[in-house]
């Protein structure tokens, strides 16, 4: 699909500079543009690359003034990251308008599709599912019984979505995700073995929440995993039963969170995080890759380390923890000046 700068001018509300004419079908790095790619300028630092770029068309902020000609034409918007980030949203919106039912797909009788929904061949739908408007849903997708899907959603290709879980409007689920899997939930007997406690709750995913690939959310031993509004998970993130998240909190790749947890809302933590089970973590809490956290969180919090330390203490330690070899050996010849002179 082909644009115009002067239909590109349009969608952003931004001043055509070159020829309003020239098309473009497709986006590109400054530095990799071609003709007939649309890029975009907002770091200072690759400025250089706008007088060499073969870029048709160049995005850039209302105060750019070129120092030599260029052969790209212009477009000049208040803030060119913000606005290229909108045409990225556009030209997504646009790849996955998908509309139609795919087959071989199955559909439960009992179930309920909503207006200008899409479902991709081998997708499966479960018996009492409601399914919202404008959801798309990919091959290869399962759809437990009576679950529900609000409008809006996209679910990609080989995502499960076990029975009884509420998904809200607007999510994104990727490949691979689970949501609604088995709580790890086992009880020791007088044989040494191990008897598995049924999970019977489910998992509430609020509205625009986004699902990363191969992350794994339990479903609750009774009541429901939730996982709040805004919500942002990685890939290959390992939520437990009964976890509750907050609002617009985001989580890096490949962190797992053991049962009964609350997180607050606003918190950032970062990947490969190791969180047990059944605390308490506050508000706006910011937590560093490849932490441990074992305690309760205040508001605020920033931890790093395993076992976490507050971020200040850490990088104290870290400064003794490094030269801890010098230490010993000084102490160590401390050592044997006071036992020489006694």
């Amino acid at each position: 699909m082909k644009f115009t700068a002067e239909q590109i001018a349009g969608i952003l509300e931004g001043d055509v500079v070159g020829d309003p004419t020239v098309e473009v079908s497709q986006l590109a790095k400054i530095e990799e543009g071609k003709e007939g790619t649309l890029t975009f300028l907002a770091n200072p630092k690759y400025k250089p690359f706008i007088y060499s770029t073969k870029a048709s068309i160049t995005i850039v902020n209302a105060d750019f003034e070129p120092d030599e000609a260029l052969s790209t034409t212009l477009i000049k918007v208040d803030d060119a990251y913000s606005a290229f980030t909108k045409l990225l949203e556009y030209y997504n919106q646009i790849k996955l308008n998908k509309i139609g039912i795919e087959k071989p797909s199955f559909i439960s009788d009992s179930s309920i599709l909503g207006d200008n929904c899409y479902l991709g061949a081998f997708a499966y739908i479960g018996n009492n599912v409601k399914i919202g408007n404008n959801v798309k849903i990919y091959p290869n997708s399962y759809i437990g019984d009576n679950v529900v899907i609000g409008d809006n959603t996209v679910i990609f290709s080989g995502a499960k979505i076990y029975s009884d879980c509420r998904i809200g409007n607007s999510c994104v689920i990727n490949s691979g995700a689970i949501i609604g899997a088995d709580g790890f939930g086992f009880a020791p007997n007088d044989k040494g073995e191990y008897s598995k406690v049924p999970q019977i709750g489910n998992v509430i995913l609020e509205d625009y929440v986004d699902i990363g690939a191969g992350t794994t959310i339990d479903r609750a031993t009774l009541g429901s995993t939730i996982i709040r509004r805004g919500v942002k998970l990685d890939n290959q993130i390992q939520i437990a039963h009964n976890v509750e998240i907050g609002k617009n909190t985001v989580i890096a790749a490949q962190t797992g969170v053991a049962g009964s947890t609350k997180i607050g809302e606003n918190c950032q933590i970062g990947g490969q995080v190791g969180i047990v089970g059944h605390i308490t973590i506050g508000n706006n809490v910011k937590i560093q890759a490849q932490s441990g956290i074992s305690r309760h969180v205040k508001d605020n919090e920033v931890l790093q380390g395993s076992p976490a330390l507050t971020y200040g203490d850490y990088n104290k330690s870290y400064v003794y923890f490094k030269n801890l070899p010098k230490i010993v050996k000084n102490l160590n010849e401390l050592e044997k000046k006071v036992n020489g002179n006694n």
